[in-house]
């Protein structure tokens, strides 16, 4: 009833699909359409192999007693959110791998989105556009350490994005970071 842009944190495709036709017909009933996003982590890197192993080096250091202590502060929040977050843990970090593609480690210790792409620049691309086919057309990326991660998903990912700059909604467009710093958006890139 009052929002235009439905934003989710990271699930699989599967899930967010689910989410979306509910928001669909939850607008619909009160004769509107509304826009999807998604807020989601990034370990871009030249393989596969290479990015899974970033991924598991993000983590490799926190122990099972400190990721323990992390989820138990996080379920104190009263977050639907975090509690579908926490939901995608669980006590093997193989288990962590919710598809090769998408990895809910970055949760272990972090509260909020704690689900990241993983990948080369295909793979990453790929997984980008089944979201896009379910109806998402924000993308809210991050990754650590966030200046290296930029520099990486750049390289890797951009190179795969096919959309114009024609094909961008400049009207409502939020332009931030390297795009102003650069002063100028890529033809591949979507905002």
């Amino acid at each position: 009833k009052h929002i235009d842009l439905y934003l989710t944190w990271g699930e699989t495709p599967e899930a967010v699909a689910g989410k979306i036709q509910r928001m669909r017909e939850y607008a619909a009933a009160e004769g509107r359409s509304i826009r999807f996003g998604i807020r989601l982590h990034v370990i871009a890197r030249e393989t596969n192999s290479e990015a899974r192993a970033a991924a598991d080096r993000l983590v490799s250091r926190v122990t099972d007693d400190v990721a323990a202590a992390a989820r138990k502060s996080l379920e104190k929040y009263d977050s639907d959110g975090q509690k579908r977050m926490l939901d995608l843990q669980s006590t093997s970090r193989e288990a962590l791998w919710l598809r090769p593609d998408l990895w809910a480690g970055v949760g272990m210790v972090r509260g909020g989105a704690g689900t990241a792409m993983v990948g080369d620049g295909p793979t990453i691309a790929a997984l980008m556009q089944e979201y896009i086919d379910l109806g998402i057309d924000t993308f809210i990326l991050s990754g650590y350490p966030h200046l290296e991660e930029s520099y990486r998903f750049a390289e890797h990912v951009f190179p795969h994005l096919t959309l114009s700059s024609d094909e961008i909604p400049l009207k409502n467009a939020a332009i931030t970071g390297e795009v102003i710093a650069n002063g100028a958006v890529s033809t591949t890139v979507r905002i």
